[in-house]
């Protein structure tokens, strides 16, 4: 008997192991972001299959698409679930608005074979300097009035609100330029430490973005490899601490801020992180391999900043490229994907933090738009509308690749128009009278690519099956009671 009882509690025992070690695994995987400001979106159900495919097991989504959230049901992938700036003033002001945006949103959503949705992201960089303080007073009260709706939906525990926050929030003066001289923006503190206070109070973590890349645009004096995690530059001494890289520096800094206001064991997530592939000399996939792999080696490995040891909760950012973006912070905005508009990967990534070559898994069944380009006419002569016409199609398109030390920056006169022409003619789907431009273009079937520079073709627009709110919430009643009664 005695036997018997100790196999039992061996049994047990090994048991609740399993159990843990499947409950740590889940919770220190890799999260991606994923944006749908594109022309031509994938279908999403086909973009969550690739997710799953690949092992991605955190999603961070830019607002509630119905579209996505529907291919996202049934699934394990947690999912951090944001609320645009432009909502921000109304939630502030208005509870019942709040209330009526997580019933539809989220609770509409939970129930078995549902979503896993563990945070609210209540706005996005709402203290950018670049708003001028537009968001400043409606964030902490959008913030509670969402956590409180939360709460009286008996939420409150399992799922949190927080506030991605840019990482210029904080900095370090000038005259001592180390992490240990952190602290936040002096117009902002005040604001952002009572953020910090409610977040803290209900063991939400502090969501910030933090981008090494920036570091080095538009700075040809930054130390190149410092923005890598594999560099050879001289490190950065603070005390008895040693830095080799910019993003422990960086994030650092902000745990010195948080220590200074009181909060030295706040919970950190990396909301966003990564490295573009185009749009500018930095920009391009090599680089971005060796960030992304880096990065992901460093955050899963344990080893944590100089500062504070463990796994580095981060999300990389992004998913897919998106042509729609605002180019306004940099020609590169719309090429942070890891994986091209049409859903190919564009380079290896070991997601497990290895950093061993390991190829992505593409999504499958695209369908493209037909086999055909629009080019220059090699045959015109007469080029008096050519400036304008190639500032026409880009203005309604996008040729962020033709830019200074972008992937077709070293295209000809009648290379640069014809892929200009040929952007304009893909994303207005290939009408005929979108390829003319004053008789200047024509149609081919020739691949006029070269030397690395990619003439795309769209894909064609997926068409899905959207079930409305009201459809789920009766659908997931259905299955919540025939999951009790077996």
């Amino acid at each position: 008997m005695a036997q018997e009882n100790a196999s039992h509690h061996h049994l047990m025992t090994l048991f609740f192991i399993i159990i843990f070690l499947s409950m740590a695994s889940c919770c220190y995987g890799v999260g991606i972001n994923w944006g749908n400001m594109a022309t031509h979106q994938l279908p999403p159900k086909k973009v969550v299959n690739m997710l799953q495919e690949n092992g991605f097991d955190k999603l961070k989504l830019f607002d509630a698409d119905e579209w996505v959230m529907a291919a996202l049901l049934g699934t394990d992938i947690e999912v951090m679930l944001a609320i645009p700036n432009n909502m921000l003033q109304e939630f502030s002001m208005n509870p019942k608005a709040a209330e009526s945006w997580v019933y539809e949103n989220v609770t509409t959503y939970l129930y078995p074979g549902g979503l896993n949705i563990k945070y609210i992201a209540v706005g996005n960089e709402p203290f950018l300097k670049e708003y001028n303080g537009t968001y400043l007073l409606y964030t902490l009260p959008a913030l509670k009035n969402i956590q409180t709706s939360l709460n009286k939906a008996g939420l409150g525990l399992s799922i949190k609100a927080t506030v991605p926050f840019n990482a210029d929030v904080y900095y370090s003066p000038e005259t001592n330029l180390v992490p240990s001289a952190g602290d936040f923006r002096p117009e902002v503190r005040d604001l952002t430490i009572e953020i910090i206070n409610y977040l803290y109070t209900n063991n939400a973590p502090f969501t910030v973005n933090i981008y090494p890349f920036l570091s080095l645009y538009g700075n040809d004096h930054f130390p190149f490899d410092f923005a890598f995690f594999d560099g050879n530059n001289k490190p950065l001494m603070d005390g008895n601490l040693l830095y080799t890289n910019v993003f422990d520096a960086n994030l650092d800094t902000l745990l010195y801020a948080l220590e200074k206001a009181g909060y030295p064991d706040m919970k950190i997530v990396i909301g966003e992180v990564g490295w573009p592939t185009d749009g500018d000399k930095n920009a391009n996939i090599q680089n971005a391999k060796r960030f992304n792999n880096g990065l992901l080696k460093h955050c899963l490995s344990g080893n944590g900043t100089p500062k504070r040891k463990g796994i580095i909760d981060v999300y990389l950012f992004s998913l897919i490229d998106e042509n729609a973006k605002s180019i306004a912070p940099g020609n590169f905005e719309r090429h942070w994907g890891i994986f091209e508009f049409d859903g190919k990967p564009k380079y290896e990534l070991d997601l497990k933090g290895l950093e061993s070559d390991k190829g992505l898994v593409a999504v499958e069944g695209v369908k493209y738009l037909e086999k055909q380009w629009c080019i220059l006419d090699p045959d015109v002569t007469d080029l008096h509308y050519l400036a304008n016409s190639i500032d026409y199609a880009c203005s309604l398109s996008d040729c962020t690749a033709l830019g200074y030390g972008s992937s077709c920056n070293g295209l000809s006169l009648q290379g640069n128009a014809s892929y200009a022409f040929n952007m304009y003619y893909q994303v207005h789907n290939q009408k005929d009278w979108d390829c003319d431009f004053s008789g200047l273009a024509i149609l081919t079937d020739q691949d006029p690519s070269e030397k690395g520079c990619q003439f795309p073709i769209m894909i064609s627009h997926g068409t899905c099956l959207v079930l409305h709110k009201g459809l789920l919430l009766a659908f997931g009643v259905i299955i919540f009671v025939v999951f009790f009664l077996l």
